[in-house]
């Protein structure tokens, strides 16, 4: 089903994908809507997805209190979508 815009609805359970962070692999679960614009992020970005996973991971460890890697991937995802848009936080 379709919403108002002609999408489909961003509600969906969370997808599990393994990537490979410092040689090692893990497992990240996020909802599709996140795996899509963290794909666009690392083409736009340059990279692959699992560098821009990486980067993101040395990141929330340098943070006071890490959160763990879905939920940092999730923050970052949002504030760059929040750069973008212009709008500060």
């Amino acid at each position: 089903m379709f919403g108002e815009s002609g999408l489909p609805p961003p509600y969906h359970p969370p997808v599990k994908r393994s990537v490979e962070i410092a040689g090692h692999k893990t497992s990240i679960s996020l909802e599709p809507l996140f795996w899509d614009l963290l794909r666009q992020a690392a083409d736009a970005e340059g990279v692959p997805l699992n560098a821009l996973v990486a980067r993101i991971d040395a990141e929330r460890i340098g943070a006071a209190v890490p959160p763990g890697l879905a939920g940092a991937v999730r923050l970052w995802l949002t504030a760059r979508l929040l750069a973008a848009a212009g709008a500060g936080f």
